[in-house]
């Protein structure tokens, strides 16, 4: 795993929260080669589909789809991310459940191309990809840019989501600070040039212009984001989690209402003290918790979205 260091003027004009961005994404982007990298006991198979909207869509299948009876699950990595970045959360589930993770446009193995970008087309081609794979319904787990991607999945394709895990990510653009979006405006192709952002995407497509054509459109969906209506996010018929950091990207009270909005809270555990059902929602807010440190914490998070994702019903302890 290679880092790269922002040069000290560029630094100064990123916020905390798009370097942390940044810096996951350069981090996480491994050398590859023609057979992808094995992040688990369990064999993948890997492939690249051509069949996906136009797209050469690289994506990865650990387990065995169709031979679990457990829902196989989706993850949707972060903007520049790609699926070597997913390695540790497809080790995490994998064995209770088949899982899948897969390169978005331009990212990782997966070539741009001409189209615009927006989290409806992204949702859209993760739906294409799963009716590829002959997965009839799946849970879904996104993070950052992947759960607006989620969101989207979730909303235009109800059939296909059985739960979503939404991890720090905002279903409307007034979700996040405003200083990320003022950092969006600093993306540049020379900035991602000489990282293993530029090294991956060199790989399948060497022009310079292509890749600053990338980090553009990039650049736009990020300050464009998405804006999902109150009565559509009610509308969305999956299980939901919302999982955030109290210092993320994502303003606390934003991950409230996302909750609130997929029929979370319990007013009638508020006055037993006993939960009676389990939840249509769950909200997770971990502390001290930033955009980049709230995805490495995988052992914390593995055993509640396992809880969420196989409806264990919650505790409910005596106090005598």
């Amino acid at each position: 795993m290679r880092c790269f260091e922002l040069r000290l003027n560029e630094t100064r004009q990123l916020s905390g929260v798009l370097l942390s961005r940044l810096h996951r994404a350069a981090c996480t982007v491994d050398r590859w080669g023609p057979e992808g990298w094995i992040s688990s006991p369990h064999e993948a198979v890997t492939q690249w589909s051509s069949a996906i909207n136009g797209l050469q869509l690289y994506y990865e299948a650990h387990g065995e789809l169709g031979a679990s009876e457990a829902m196989p699950l989706l993850l949707i990595p972060g903007a520049f991310q790609s699926t070597d970045s997913m390695k540790r959360w497809v080790a995490a589930f994998v064995a209770k459940r088949p899982v899948i993770v897969f390169d978005q446009q331009g990212h990782g193995r997966t070539a741009d191309t001409p189209r615009t970008m927006s989290y409806e087309q992204f949702g859209d081609d993760a739906a294409a990809l799963l009716h590829a794979l002959e997965v009839e319904r799946a849970d879904v787990m996104g993070y950052s840019q992947g759960g607006a991607v989620a969101l989207q999945l979730a909303l235009r394709h109800p059939q296909l989501v059985s739960k979503v895990v939404i991890l720090s990510a905002t279903y409307r653009q007034d979700g996040w600070y405003p200083s990320v979006a003022q950092g969006l405006e600093d993306l540049s192709g020379d900035l991602f040039a000489d990282t293993p952002v530029g090294e991956a995407f060199r790989q399948h497509t060497a022009d310079p212009k292509a890749f600053n054509a990338y980090i553009e459109k990039m650049k736009v969906l990020g300050i464009e984001d998405h804006n999902i209506s109150d009565a559509q996010m009610r509308s969305i018929q999956a299980k939901t989690m919302v999982i955030a950091g109290d210092a993320d990207g994502m303003k606390p009270e934003h991950a409230v209402a996302m909750f609130k909005l997929r029929g979370g809270g319990d007013e009638e555990a508020a006055a037993t003290g006993a939960i009676s059902k389990v939840p249509q929602a769950r909200l997770v807010i971990l502390p001290a918790t930033s955009h980049l440190s709230i995805f490495a914490v995988v052992q914390v998070l593995e055993p509640m979205i396992t809880a969420f994702l196989d409806d264990v019903p919650p505790a409910n302890p005596s106090l005598w």
